[in-house]
């Protein structure tokens, strides 16, 4: 059975849209969301509608540090993620605001272990884009009985960690100081062997940052144990438009039509 894993939604139901189709045609049966459903994006409700649906169609889920603030906004801004939690707030019913302060830190199936942020320190968000982070990522998966791979969202880039049983650590598709590239290349089958330990972590569905507007997300195939990172075309300017028609701030508007 396949598994979408996807994240980083951030209100942004074009990319959210765009990688289920993407998913469904390559045969996804099961679908896995890391986190941030809202936040940054025009559409709040369209899209934590869209996610109760998958639900309860039996989608696993956790929660993100965006739809965190969307049920309590801070009194002040003081990040730019701060600076649309009140709106987003604004736009959600109860009952969606309800849904979102019930979501889980962490979901595990079998040896499948979802988180949006750092498995040693969930409620922490802290972000895993170095070795250190990964690595103590790792150890703690190392002691959750029976999780071999893990899943993560938060920092919007495709990157594969491998932590063998001897302990000996490696990064897969890492920056060039390390010899290597940060995204895996798309589409091609990463095979995650069952006598490691693996982290991933899936990329962002709404908010690209890399230069490269396309939606991410990841595939994995929890028979043959292959994963797949791909990017996805979408409408990104119409869900940039609708950032403005919405009147949030025009530079969210800009990131998502540079993928910045």
């Amino acid at each position: 059975m396949k598994l979408a894993l996807i994240s980083d939604i951030h209100a942004n139901i074009q990319g959210l849209d765009a990688c289920l189709e993407h998913a469904r045609v390559r045969g996804a049966e099961q679908v896995a969301i890391l986190g941030d459903l809202v936040g940054y994006g025009a559409n709040p409700s369209v899209v934590v509608n869209r996610v109760m649906d998958l639900v309860r169609n039996g989608a696993w889920i956790v929660k993100g540090n965006h739809d965190a603030m969307a049920v309590a906004p801070p009194a002040v801004a003081r990040t730019l993620g701060d600076s649309t939690a009140a709106w987003t707030h604004a736009q959600l019913s109860a009952g969606q605001r309800e849904f979102l302060s019930q979501l889980p830190m962490t979901f595990q199936k079998g040896s499948i272990f979802l988180v949006h942020a750092s498995v040693d320190e969930p409620a922490k968000w802290r972000y895993v884009y170095e070795l250190e982070a990964a690595l103590d990522s790792l150890e703690a998966l190392t002691q959750i009985d029976g999780a071999r791979y893990v899943f993560v969202g938060h920092v919007h880039q495709q990157t594969l960690y491998r932590r063998s049983r001897t302990a000996d650590f490696e990064a897969i598709d890492l920056p060039a100081f390390k010899g290597l590239t940060r995204r895996g290349k798309q589409g091609r089958p990463h095979l995650l062997e069952p006598d490691a330990h693996w982290l991933a972590t899936v990329g962002s569905a709404g908010q690209p940052r890399d230069g490269n507007p396309q939606a991410m997300y990841g595939l994995f195939d929890m028979q043959t144990l292959a994963l797949e990172f791909h990017r996805v075309d979408y409408d990104h300017l119409e869900a940039a438009q609708a950032i403005r028609r919405a009147g949030l701030p025009h530079w969210l508007a800009q990131r998502l039509e540079l993928g910045r």
